[in-house]
């Protein structure tokens, strides 16, 4: 069985992407524990060896998740995995209501934002942001809201016992976010295997010299790396210099690690966070 922490409780979007990532592998046993903030999803998972945590790192819509980059780097854990989640938001409510009886509209601020055509056919309505998706379904569930509508999944929205009085209410129906898979670095050798591998994340820092990112850039297309994304963050404390966080994807694990070993002297503070294998979806 896997133990797997995500941020939120059980119906939110990280439960999903969980066990699908695990169902691909042929795995359908999976447990679920819920944490309050992403930071508590590290934490859960230094505690014990068998956990591994999913972090959602990028939508296509909102963008990348800032503290998410950073949070994985201080926390020495290992990337062992992706997925990539369809995002599909539906509007539920307590049984028996429908859109003329709802006030009221709760969900997590990021889909609140990424519903927003659909909300604004909705004349009079109030938005409420909450902590979580599910967490919104629930709590109108449990202390039967009437009037009170969640934009969650479907997979939510039946668990808790409400009915979907619409699906696909999402803007941009090309709505996806990528999760990492994390895991404690001395179990990580255990989850993928060389055979495998063929994606990478790494983080680095450039010396203030002309064309330092463009000579890295170089060395990985001379030796066949492809540069899927690059996302810049500021070093709190040292003005005006910042993080490199890279994914590169990769045919030849050999012509791979002779690239890293071409860049790395061009660059400072350069960590592997995780190699894992690309998925399709």
């Amino acid at each position: 069985m896997k133990t797997v922490a995500i941020q939120g409780i059980e119906g939110a979007y990280h439960e999903t992407a969980a066990r699908q990532f695990f169902k691909a592998k042929g795995e359908t046993d999976v447990k679920i524990i819920p944490c309050k903030q992403f930071r508590d999803v590290i934490s859960t998972v230094k505690k014990d060896p068998n956990y591994v945590g999913i972090m959602a790192i990028e939508n296509t819509i909102a963008g990348s998740l800032l503290q998410n980059h950073e949070l994985i780097r201080e926390s020495d854990l290992a990337v062992v995995g992706e997925y990539k989640l369809h995002i599909t938001h539906s509007l539920a409510v307590l049984q028996g209501e429908n859109l003329e009886t709802i006030t009221e509209v709760n969900s997590h601020p990021i889909a609140l934002m990424q519903c927003g055509d659909f909300l604004d056919s909705l004349a009079g309505i109030k938005i409420v942001e909450k902590d979580d998706t599910a967490a919104a379904a629930k709590d109108i569930a449990e202390k039967r809201l009437t009037g009170h509508a969640a934009i969650c999944s479907r997979y939510a929205a039946e668990l808790y016992g409400l009915q979907v009085i619409k699906e696909g209410i999402e803007t941009n129906k090309r709505n996806f976010t990528r999760f990492l898979l994390l895991a404690n670095r001395w179990t990580a050798e255990d989850m993928v295997k060389d055979s495998e591998v063929n994606k990478s994340s790494l983080v680095f820092t450039l010396p203030h010299t002309e064309g330092s990112l463009s000579k890295v850039l170089t060395i990985f297309h001379f030796y066949d790396l492809n540069l899927t994304k690059i996302q810049s963050l500021p070093i709190v404390g040292r003005e005006w210099e910042y993080l490199f966080y890279v994914d590169l994807t990769f045919q030849n694990l050999l012509k791979y690690k002779q690239g890293l070993d071409a860049a790395r002297p061009l660059t400072k503070d350069f960590k592997i966070l995780g190699e894992y294998r690309e998925v399709e979806n």
